[in-house]
């Protein structure tokens, strides 16, 4: 049964609308575009207001504690709009929903709909079962169709120069503190040819910069097959350098563990891959790092940045690190700091550890004093702002491309963009450039925050031909 469209106060029908609330990685808002998408094509409106909306939807993470109460604090809110509008429905989605499952609806009694992190193409059919009538929808597990279909549906990306990929979906390894194979399954690469169409038909869009997207990005193509001729991500960089137009690829995100000579060399011949690249070490300890099955020791993550590093000097790397993980000593933490220092990371994102049901970890004791875990929190943090200057203050007086993202929202009158390999920079507004424009660039100076850039010639012409307007 399907419900009768919404009416509206003169008694004409009306466009039902959804509100969408994202949170967390890059994958859910690559996920969030999706299921944008879906609900258009079934003649449903986004509205920003969620005042006016007839459907809440809250696309969720699960890999903190800190993310999954923020989503009960919004969801508790809405207890009243729900009281005064019975006819509103609410719904978790995603990682969250995955994880708590049916717990969900006895916390939050007033949400209708919970659907996990594989099954959300089938929202708006979901959705369709509690508007006409059915109490409690849960979706949770493997979906009939796979989540990424074979040609994506692009009305959900929201224009402009950037997008966004996803390659493949899960994670094979098991890291002790991590929710994600539990939350999102095993890896599941997407065929190369998909990807490449996905890719071509953005850049016929406008766009100029993708991230490919993937929880270990470099496993992609293991499902794939066996031997020299499976799909691998070196392969598809070979394949997308040939897409006219395409002037960036990133990577997110990588795993020491599958980094070989073959990606390294992919990267170092790619003429478009940003060398800003995501590897994240998680700790210097280890000892710790076999608590945390990480599958490297810090040996072998150096060997693995001496190869990309041989092969592309310029490259700067970001790293995730957990601090106050069970057991965590002074001295382990210590060899954090000596590990951040050593490989010298551009960007760094240090999170607090918490437990998560489900994981090996959370059957450790969670023994390091709360005071403790943030005061490391903030000692790495200040340690990786001193090295960012320092990277970042050694770019001027080189020569470089910067791909123009946006208007400075601090310096009127420049653009704002990233160089070649990851380093943010200014550069005045010119005619024929927009975001979206690759401009030759020499580095002239450094504000301490951005580098300041000054154009040595035009900006490629097809970059000036498609510059979006703002």
């Amino acid at each position: 049964m399907t419900a009768p469209p919404a009416v509206g106060s003169a008694g004409s029908p009306r466009t039902r609308s959804f509100h969408l609330r994202v949170f967390g990685c890059q994958m859910n808002f690559y996920d969030g575009e999706l299921i944008r998408a879906a609900f258009a094509r079934r003649g449903w409106r986004e509205s920003r207001d969620p005042d006016r909306a007839d459907l809440h939807l809250f696309h969720t993470c699960s890999v903190r504690e800190h993310a999954e109460e923020r989503v009960h604090s919004l969801l508790g809110a809405l207890k009243r709009a729900k009281r005064e509008r019975p006819e509103l429905v609410v719904g978790v989605v995603g990682c969250m929903a995955e994880r708590e499952g049916r717990e969900l609806f006895e916390r939050e009694p007033h949400v209708d709909l919970v659907c996990g992190s594989r099954r959300f193409p089938e929202l708006p059919d979901l959705v369709e079962r509690v508007l006409g009538g059915e109490e409690r929808v849960l979706a949770l597990g493997e979906g009939e169709a796979p989540v990424d279909a074979a040609v994506r549906d692009l009305g959900g990306h929201p224009g402009g120069p950037t997008a966004q990929v996803a390659v493949m979906r899960g994670c094979d390894l098991n890291c002790s503190f991590c929710i994600v194979p539990s939350v999102r399954g095993r890896v599941v690469s997407r065929p190369p040819a998909e990807v490449v169409d996905e890719c071509r038909r953005l850049v016929d869009a406008g766009v100029r910069e993708i991230s490919l997207l993937g929880q270990t990005i470099d496993a992609y193509g293991a499902d794939l097959g066996r031997g020299g001729d499976r799909p691998r991500l070196g392969r598809l960089l070979d394949a997308l350098a040939e897409i006219e137009g395409l002037a960036r690829v990133r990577l997110i995100t990588l795993h020491p563990a599958y980094c070989d000579e073959e990606l390294a060399d992919a990267m170092a011949r790619s003429p478009q891959f940003l060398r800003l690249l995501p590897i994240p070490l998680q700790s210097g300890s280890d000892r710790i790092l076999r608590a945390m099955r990480r599958g490297y020791t810090l040996d072998l993550y150096r060997r693995r940045i001496d190869l990309l590093r041989d092969r592309m000097p310029d490259l700067e790397l970001v790293s995730d690190w957990i601090v106050g993980f069970p057991g965590e000593t002074e001295r382990d933490f210590a060899a954090s700091e000596a590990a951040m220092r050593e490989f010298g990371f551009l960007q760094s994102y240090v999170f607090q550890y918490s437990p998560r049901p489900g994981t090996a970890a959370a059957a450790l004791a969670d023994d390091v004093p709360t005071p403790v875990k943030a005061e490391r929190n903030r000692r790495l943090l200040d340690l990786q702002h001193e090295l960012a200057r320092e990277r970042t203050a050694a770019m001027v007086g080189r020569e470089a491309e910067v791909l123009i993202e946006a208007p400075s929202e601090r310096q009127p009158g420049r653009w704002v963009g990233r160089t070649g390999n990851g380093h943010r920079a200014l550069l005045p507004v010119g005619p024929g450039l927009g975001p979206g424009s690759l401009v030759p660039v020499r580095l002239e100076g450094w504000n301490g925050r951005e580098l300041l850039a000054r154009p040595r010639a035009a900006a490629d012409p097809l970059a000036a031909a498609t510059a979006f307007a703002v």
